[in-house]
């Protein structure tokens, strides 16, 4: 497979996804990237049809990569996530819209270009949770408990000041309540896997960063997040207040911190994303895009092992038991994917939740 990665300045040492370029350059794909904001790239060159079997985005929301990204599905290539299905979650704004009508559990969200604006609110929905529409890695996000806080200046490290996000929108909604503990749920092409971290708004609540268990409702609400936006790989915030689990944040390709041998899984699936398609043109509406140009031919022991790691995960959505490998180059030595952990469930597109973590099925 030939591959393109987008990588952006503030993850050019991060371990996802350099991690999963190397994984896939040791399974013997060839993998370029392309480093936009820090070098000069000839998209006219870099940007053609046949030149790359999928292009993959890690990118910081309103990052020059994702014009890049774009470009590359104009001419029929296939991208990771789905360009369209990137759009709809990078703007938290219209993350929040989307998700609300489609009846997932966000809370009432409201956009201003100020935040002295939102003291329009009524004071019974303080204390509010206001963030940039476009921000990333709990960048800016900040409690305001009484209107006349609105103006406070956002704690060191913040990258916006009380004008708001570099002039871009805010977003405020309704404060949660919580035990201070944020619950990450990730999505490897189908396969969920459930963390707990310390909230950024209660930084001095101690919580060690670990895997548990993934409850049905939890994951019912995430897979039907990648449905909606049409996400494959991707990872959403969830809170577990007084009424049930709240979404709070999704984003696509993450961390995938404490999934277990994230890199084979992540790069497997990218591997299998990349031959057959990501799925937000389904979420979309929109039409598969045809690609134009040349493409390789596949080793044939390189189509029958995918054809088998498809089967294994049918098989695995069906109830049954069976172990995932990722595409093999034709050649001796690839590492193999390791098993996954989890039980089978029933859910579409097949979404495989953990039934238990550490032991059992």
């Amino acid at each position: 497979m030939r591959l393109c990665f987008l990588v952006e300045e503030q993850y050019r040492h991060d371990g996802m996804p350099l991690e999963v370029i190397h994984q896939l350059r040791a399974w013997s794909h060839r993998v370029d990237v392309l480093w936009p904001g820090r070098s000069l790239i000839r998209i006219s060159e870099a940007i053609q049809a046949g030149s790359h079997d999928a292009w993959v985005l890690k990118t910081v929301s309103g990052g020059p990569g994702l014009t890049l990204l774009e470009a590359a599905a104009s001419v029929g290539l296939t991208t990771v996530n789905d360009v369209r299905a990137i759009r709809g979650v990078r703007d938290k704004a219209l993350a929040a819209v989307i998700a609300r009508g489609k009846g997932l559990p966000v809370p009432v969200t409201y956009a201003a270009a100020r935040p002295e604006e939102f003291a329009e609110i009524a004071e019974a929905e303080f204390p509010l949770v206001v963030k940039p529409a476009d921000g990333s890695s709990g960048r800016a996000v900040r409690l305001v408990v009484t209107p006349d806080r609105l103006l406070d200046p956002v704690e060191p490290g913040g990258a916006a000041g009380p004008d708001g996000a570099a002039g871009g929108l805010l977003i405020a909604q309704p404060y949660v309540p919580n035990s201070g503990t944020d619950l990450k749920v990730y999505s490897v092409a189908g396969e969920l896997y459930a963390t707990e971290r310390c909230s950024p708004l209660h930084p001095a609540h101690a919580v060690r960063e670990r895997q548990v268990p993934l409850t049905p409702e939890v994951a019912r609400i995430t897979a039907e997040i990648g449905d909606v936006f049409g996400l494959d790989l991707y990872g959403v915030d969830i809170l577990l207040g007084p009424d049930g689990p709240v979404v709070v944040d999704i984003n696509d390709f993450p961390s995938f911190r404490q999934v277990p041998d994230a890199v084979a899984r992540v790069s497997a699936a990218v591997l299998d994303l990349a031959r057959n398609g990501a799925r937000g043109r389904e979420a979309c509406g929109g039409e598969a895009s045809v690609r134009e140009g040349a493409q390789d031919t596949q080793d044939a022991q390189e189509m029958q092992d995918m054809q088998d790691l498809r089967d294994m995960q049918d098989t695995r959505a069906a109830g049954r038991t069976g172990a995932a490998a990722p595409p093999s180059t034709g050649q001796t030595g690839a590492a193999a994917a390791p098993p996954s952990p989890f039980g089978a469930s029933s859910v579409p597109r097949p979404i495989r939740p953990a039934a238990s973590i550490g032991g059992g099925r």
